[in-house]
């Protein structure tokens, strides 16, 4: 006979005993934990035996020694997602997570320099080429930190102006999907460190973002911070949560002052503001 098998059936939101020295058995809970909501845009956070192999849709998962792992859910995930582990002992575990949709706005914005909607100039292009490129490479960094575990805060306060996959038409343009939180606040306002992590990319003046920032928080878990005014950090630096990193800014393809928060894990970009609390009345009123 082939390895042991179990499959089981998630719920939306997802907490499953861990348990150890587990043997596969009919009605025995699984031997891991996730916890999060399981929706497009979500990221989840995993625990399982030490020593695991985890699998999510057939790509390899980074693990920790004590266990820890992370799952992505894309803006317009399908409605299933396959999770695989596989245990120190042998045993196999599968689960068909079920996939929350979501509904996504429609967001107007007017008035942007046409040049930075439909870039036609060599020069422009070639620069959006290399800011692709920096990007990539910082977010590339794979290492076994787990500074995810810390949890994570709103790096400023303000009105929500923009959300996570809304579609966007830009001077009447269709264009690609928002993939970031807009914050609103005035030029110099102070971006502090929503976790802890290292600084891969540091970028004054990259051509649609502008002053942009790129934090690496373990496992190719990582924030980027766009449109900003000044940076008080430089690549390689080690943040810790609520540190100064940077200040609003009006930067790249704006109409005004805001911080575009955006996050990704691996490949797939999730929605920064299932990690956060709600956004204070009072910050959201602009008061």
């Amino acid at each position: 006979m082939g390895a042991a098998l179990l499959r089981v059936t998630s719920v939306l939101l997802l907490v499953v005993s861990l348990m150890s020295g587990f043997a596969v058995q009919a009605g025995a809970q699984p031997p891991y934990q996730l916890e999060g909501q399981v929706l497009q845009g979500s990221l989840v956070f995993g625990k399982t035996v030490p020593g695991s192999r985890v699998y999510q849709d057939g790509q390899a998962l980074r693990i920790s020694a004590a266990g820890d792992f992370l799952l992505g859910f894309t803006r317009d995930a399908p409605p299933t997602s396959q999770l695989r582990i596989e245990l120190p002992a042998g045993e196999v575990v599968e689960q068909t997570l079920e996939v929350g949709a979501r509904a996504y706005d429609i967001q107007r914005i007017d008035g942007l320099p046409q040049g930075k909607v439909t870039p036609r100039s060599k020069e422009d292009l070639a620069r959006i080429r290399r800011d692709g490129a920096a990007v990539k490479k910082a977010r590339a960094r794979d290492d076994d930190r787990q500074d995810f575990l810390h949890g994570f805060q709103w790096p400023v306060m303000g009105p929500i102006t923009g959300v996570y996959g809304s579609q966007r038409i830009l001077n009447g343009e269709p264009r690609r999907p928002h993939f970031g939180v807009d914050v609103a606040a005035p030029v110099g306002t102070p971006v502090r460190a929503p976790a802890p992590g290292i600084v891969t990319l540091a970028d004054a003046d990259q051509f649609f973002s502008g002053g942009t920032l790129i934090i690496d928080h373990g496992h190719k878990l990582s924030s980027s911070f766009l449109h900003l005014s000044k940076l008080h950090v430089k690549v390689g630096d080690r943040v810790e949560q609520g540190e100064l990193i940077a200040e609003v800014g009006a930067t790249g393809r704006v109409t005004g002052a805001h911080l575009d928060w955006r996050m990704n894990l691996r490949e797939r970009r999730i929605d920064p503001e299932l990690l956060v609390p709600p956004m204070p009345v009072t910050a959201s009123a602009g008061q």
